[in-house]
């Protein structure tokens, strides 16, 4: 039975000295889709410097004052260096904008920057009050020193001011703590505190819990926990090139080389690491989310009195995804109860790929080439998100309520102009951050992709030239095959590359819709209704599973024709129609063994990143977490990442010897002419051999 690579074969005999196959018959392939990345990467590092210019990450861990500036910015005026906590100086606005109905914003409400939030005194009244200007004559260093009070030096006017609660000074009713920089009132007001302010002639202050839900509300919002997540990846910076590029680098190669050298054990401590891993990692969840031990996350920043409980909507999260972890847990567990018995199978399997990085060893040390890109990629491209994130514009709200305050300038009550700041993010921002999340993922699937390439490349020479008893082989096979793909084939992989981050876009955005859909219980009621949705859920799934596995064969098929993507995909599909069944009984359980490892690589990624960020640096003061679910991702995703690169040595080593082989046996009527001697024996005891060439 004539093969789709017989014409090749046939005018390029693979018998010939110099590889055959492998190096005749190659030109530039899928060109236009390389003009189209290069033009991608263009459009990206345009938007990242959008980003760069527009963007101050302090905004995303930091609130602003009423003057517009992110507190501890030391560029502001008045500089705000280390005065990092956000104030709200009039309670009396604070309980306004948390009355149901209530036109007024918490936004509006005037609010300082301060180096610690303040508490009322037991035996006295005591002020906080505004930035030192005007006629003051104090500079910001005797503002703090008395500690925010000048009340004392006040004229009359400015005092009677204050007892109005218009400023500059203002009473301290309640007390306050630090949650995720900024001062969230405790509704318990200071007795004391009330009747030296009623003695002194003050207004009337609110004494509602609602001045402490108003404020708590503001702190949980969903845009606030993003940016407390997102500026969590900028403090967690060091614990993500530890835990998430150099551990998993050290674990990939050290579970490469025991694979070519303990090859018989390895799928055995693999499934069994595998499953004490994922355990420890649902355990820590469960103990960040306070379900063991009393070791929960706290959004109070600093010392605070033990008996203020505070919750903030991290805490949730936490818990969420512990549950979750629990049913990938138990079905891990079962999953590999169910393989035992198959292990044996995967363990013939990657006896192969032992042997091919045996005889072409630097298959191992080649994923660090394209391990150093992504490392300065990610590197660029967090930053940029960050960036990217916090490049709104400040801006005055525009509000019509009463926020009349003194103005130490101009020595006067004003209620013009008086309204606070916020940070306005247009229409554009939200298109660059999913450009940038979409080129992050092409990016990271292309040179992911490239890697493969290279490697099928360098295995299909091992092949192709009788790599056990030919000296054809080249002595460096594998920059052999880096120059035939950067030559010929960098469009085709970008080509494919771009298909499976477009296809799992839509499938992201589709979910994203559907989500809403639930959540606004707008579902399909009828019984035809639920069927088409859920099956068009399902249908999409397959889809993105079946190009997957698509790609990963026409890379192999790539790197030996040096055709097209869509020719190289249409040989690869062919091929793996006619020996489906041995495909299956052969790569299955060896392809799960791999998966397991990629999983064992990187929840120990995760499991070393929660034990760093549970230390002390990262539990308290300016690097504290709002929590350590989104760093954990993060270091998971890297390793699953890293761990990738890395194990497509194996995977793809057999992967290519496979589809090498049944070709092979195609072009000779049954018999592979070309096929190692391990080779043939492994397929021998699938018995395979017999039945299907």
């Amino acid at each position: 039975m004539r093969g789709p690579l017989g014409a090749v074969l046939e005018r390029y005999p693979i018998t010939t000295e110099d590889g055959g196959i492998i190096r005749h018959n190659r030109k530039c392939r899928d060109v236009a889709f390389l003009v189209i990345f290069i033009a991608f990467w263009v459009a990206m590092i345009v938007n990242s410097s959008f980003g760069f210019n527009q963007g101050n990450p302090l905004r995303l861990t930091y609130g602003l004052d009423y003057k517009g500036n992110v507190c501890g910015d030391k560029h502001a005026h008045p500089g705000l260096h280390q005065l990092e906590l956000k104030y709200w100086l009039n309670p009396n606005q604070v309980y306004q904008s948390g009355v149901k109905d209530s036109q007024f914003k918490l936004s509006n409400a005037r609010s300082i920057c301060l180096l610690d939030c303040p508490t009322p005194l037991e035996d006295s009244l005591s002020w906080v009050c505004d930035y030192p200007e005007g006629d003051m004559h104090l500079s910001m260093d005797d503002w703090i020193d008395r500690n925010y009070d000048y009340y004392e030096i006040l004229t009359s006017e400015m005092k009677n001011a204050s007892l109005q609660l218009q400023g500059p000074c203002y009473p301290v009713i309640f007390p306050s703590v630090n949650v995720y920089w900024s001062c969230q009132y405790i509704a318990r007001a200071s007795n004391a505190s009330l009747r030296h302010w009623k003695q002194m002639g003050g207004v009337d202050i609110k004494e509602d819990i609602i001045v402490d839900k108003s404020i708590h509300s503001f702190i949980n919002s969903r845009s606030s926990v993003l940016k407390r997540y997102m500026a969590d990846i900028g403090k967690a910076w060091p614990v993500l090139i530890v835990c998430g590029g150099l551990l998993p680098l050290f674990l990939s190669v050290v579970w490469l080389l025991m694979i070519r050298y303990f090859v018989a054990a390895m799928p055995w401590i693999t499934v069994a690491f595998f499953n004490i891993l994922i355990i420890t990692v649902t355990v820590f969840y469960y103990l960040k989310a306070g379900w063991i031990g009393n070791d929960a996350i706290s959004p109070i920043i600093g010392d605070h009195d033990p008996y203020i409980h505070v919750f903030g909507r991290e805490l949730n999260h936490l818990r969420a995804a512990a549950i979750l972890m629990t049913f990938i847990m138990v079905l891990s567990i079962l999953t590999s109860i169910a393989i035992v018995r198959r292990i044996l199978m995967g363990t013939s399997v990657l006896k192969v790929a032992a042997k091919v990085i045996g005889e072409v060893q630097a298959l191992i040390i080649f994923p660090v080439i394209p391990y150093s890109i992504l490392a300065i990629f990610y590197m660029v491209w967090i930053s940029a998100a960050l960036h990217l994130f916090s490049s709104g514009q400040v801006v005055q709200n525009n509000c019509n309520t009463n926020c009349c305050a003194y103005d130490l300038l101009s020595e006067k009550v004003n209620c013009d102009h008086c309204c606070g700041y916020s940070v306005r993010y247009t229409p554009h921002i939200a298109v660059s951050i999913f450009f940038h999340l979409f080129g992050c993922y092409w990016a990271t699937k292309f040179f992911i992709a490239c890697s493969s390439t290279v490697i099928a490349g360098s295995v299909a020479s091992y092949y192709w030239t009788r790599g056990e008893t030919s000296s054809e082989v080249p002595v460096l096979p594998v920059f052999d095959s880096m120059k035939r793909l950067i030559r010929y084939s960098l469009g085709s992989v970008a080509l494919g590359s771009l298909i499976v981050s477009f296809v799992e876009s839509i499938r992201f955005i589709l979910e994203s819709f559907r989500r809403k859909l639930k959540v606004a219980e707008t579902t399909p009621d009828s019984w035809f209704g639920k069927m088409v949705y859920h099956t068009s859920q399902g249908c999409l799934r397959c889809v993105e599973w079946t190009i997957k596995s698509v790609n990963r064969n026409a890379y192999i098929m790539i790197a030996i024709t040096g055709k097209s993507f869509c020719r190289s995909s249409a040989i690869a599909t062919e091929l793996i129609m006619n020996n489906i069944l041995r495909l299956v009984r052969v790569n299955v359980i060896g392809d799960v063994i791999l998966f397991l490892g990629k999983l064992f690589v990187s929840l120990s990624s995760a499991v070393f990143g929660f034990l760093v960020l549970d230390t002390h640096k990262y539990s308290s003061g300016h690097n504290k977490l709002s929590s350590p679910l989104l760093p954990v991702l993060v270091c998971w995703t890297l390793g699953y990442v890293v761990a990738t690169l890395f194990f497509a040595v194996v995977e793809m080593s057999i992967d290519t010897l496979i589809l090498s082989f049944c070709q092979d046996s195609e072009e000779h009527e049954g018999t592979a002419q070309f096929a190692p001697l391990l080779l043939m024996e492994t397929l021998n005891e699938q018995n395979d051999m017999q039945r299907l060439t």
